[in-house]
């Protein structure tokens, strides 16, 4: 399973963002995804139980604050991997009568890898 927030049609709650980055563990796993890693690994790194940080990157996850890929190996052993999915994440008021809070994205540009990696998931799913 692949899930890319920047392909998502509906953009999460603000509310989900807002729980999710106030989360101190939370917080701690996206400061230690420098690269894309298992859920393992940042278990480890991050000194949080591996049930635990499986909850963590869910909820991330949904927030569209990570990405997850699934690297698919012979040995039917597949690894997911995390990745964080922004640059910038932008909370604002919107100065209608409502005022109501807004909140926008700035995502990284997607290597040509990547989207070739896309295109192989996709082609994957239809077949």
């Amino acid at each position: 399973m692949v899930r890319d927030p920047s392909r998502e049609p509906d953009p999460p709650s603000v509310d989900d963002v807002l729980d999710a980055l106030a989360d101190d563990d939370a917080r701690r796993i996206v400061s230690a995804l420098s690269e894309p890693k298992t859920a393992s690994e940042l278990s480890e790194e991050c000194d949080i139980p591996l049930s635990t940080t499986y909850r963590k990157l869910e909820r991330l996850t949904d927030a569209s604050l990570l990405s997850e890929s699934t690297d698919i190996r012979r040995d039917g052993q597949h690894t997911t991997r995390y990745a964080v999915s922004f640059e910038t994440v932008t909370v604002s008021v919107e100065e209608a009568d409502d005022r109501q809070f807004d909140i926008e994205f700035t995502r990284p540009e997607r290597s040509r890898d990547e989207r070739l990696a896309d295109l192989w998931s996709e082609l994957r799913e239809e077949t």
